[in-house]
């Protein structure tokens, strides 16, 4: 007889567990999923954010190179709107143009020896911000010395 009652308490406990009200379920959904969500466009935004933040930085190295090598004594000079067209050609598709300041000077001139130096500068807009008018300021500057 024991064993009966034993039986019958473990098919009780068995039955509630499987039973649960879709109000509950609902509801601890909703508790999960928040934070859930909050932590991939978390993830999703920062990834983002370092990647435009590496094209900023390969985009001054590769501006100042070309600057580098298009000095006073190149067949072709460049000059500071050069450079910034250069830049924009470079990262046309990756990042807006528009968020983008692309600053070059030279120090004493653009004569071989001299130094070369290119600041580029991005307004990064987090895609969950929630305000848009947040951005994130990247900013690289790179220098070489001018070889022609």
């Amino acid at each position: 007889m024991k064993r009966g009652g034993r039986e019958r308490r473990r098919r009780r406990l068995c039955d509630a567990l499987r039973v649960s009200p879709p109000a509950q379920a609902m509801a601890e959904f909703a508790l999960v999923l928040t934070p859930c969500l909050l932590l991939f466009f978390g993830i999703i935004n920062f990834a983002l954010a370092l990647y435009c933040y590496d094209f900023v930085c390969y985009s001054a190295q590769q501006a100042v190179r070309y600057a580098t090598v298009h000095g006073a004594t190149a067949p072709t000079v460049v000059s500071a709107s050069g450079v910034q067209t250069y830049v924009n050609a470079l990262v046309v598709g990756v990042l807006n143009t528009k968020s983008m300041t692309v600053t070059t000077t030279w120090a004493p001139d653009n004569n071989p020896g001299s130094v070369v130096t290119v600041t580029v500068a991005y307004n990064f807009p987090p895609l969950t911000s929630l305000v848009s008018s947040v951005t994130i300021p990247l900013t690289r500057t790179a220098a070489m010395v001018i070889t022609q």
